[in-house]
């Protein structure tokens, strides 16, 4: 692969699995130095000694002020600057709207939105005059979903809406900010959504794709080659919502 990200430092949330792994290696593999940022700080450093390379495991609570910028702070002591933020750290709970709790929403929506809101702000204090880019990982629940997750699917319009404001605020910076919003992706998530249990929602086989197919274009989008990109969504969900 080319190398994109050469001489570029890039923090990875949830990045100790799954769609998080597979982005962050993604982006090593093309250049970049890594902070696998994740609640679990074993996870992380194992899956930065996969990496190999300039890639670094953190434990970062993406929703506590404090670690995030101790996250930051640490990725630019060891690699001397920020360059790309992938805000994939995600949590998704199951009930229905009568039966979450205030607290089973704050625990979603910190980790799903307020987490990224967190590394944004770090973003625009410490990313260079050079700028940089930002890319959140949503998911095609912030515009279609199913029944019994309504603080995911808030959650994730609500990173839609983060990510066009901060790309209004991050222009004069050079801060260029998109989203991608995966379908049914190959990961533990899916696979444990009770709606697929149970078989009330139901997945086509050629409708689920791969983590490095959300890598590829989460790639894309941080890379100078989407330079003129910026406050946008790009779809990852190998055309399932284009059925009727």
């Amino acid at each position: 692969m080319s190398g994109r990200f050469n001489g570029k430092c890039a923090i990875v949330t949830g990045a100790a699995g799954g769609i998080g792994e597979a982005i962050a290696a993604r982006l090593a593999g093309e250049g970049a130095a890594v902070v696998l940022a994740d609640l679990r700080r074993q996870a992380a450093e194992d899956a930065a000694a996969r990496l190999g390379g300039d890639a670094m495991g953190v434990a970062c609570d993406v929703a506590d002020a404090q670690q995030v910028e101790a996250c930051v702070a640490s990725a630019i002591e060891r690699f001397g600057s920020l360059d790309v933020v992938v805000n994939n750290a995600g949590l998704m709970t199951f009930n229905r709207i009568a039966d979450f709790s205030q607290e089973d929403w704050l625990k979603v929506l910190k980790v799903d939105l307020v987490g990224a809101a967190l590394f944004t702000r770090e973003a625009f204090r410490h990313m260079g005059p050079g700028g940089g880019s930002i890319v959140n990982v949503a998911s095609i629940h912030a515009l279609q979903t199913s029944p019994e997750a309504a603080p995911y699917a808030a959650a994730k319009a609500g990173l839609l809406s983060l990510t066009r404001t901060t790309s209004i605020e991050g222009k004069e910076r050079q801060i260029r900010a998109n989203a991608v919003l995966p379908g049914a992706i190959d990961t533990p998530m899916l696979w444990d959504n009770p709606n697929i249990k149970s078989g009330a929602e139901t997945i086509d086989h050629d409708d689920v794709g791969s983590p490095a197919d959300i890598a590829a274009a989460v790639a894309f989008l941080a890379s100078d080659e989407a330079r003129f990109i910026t406050g946008t969504t790009l779809v990852v969900d190998g055309g399932r919502l284009a059925k009727l």
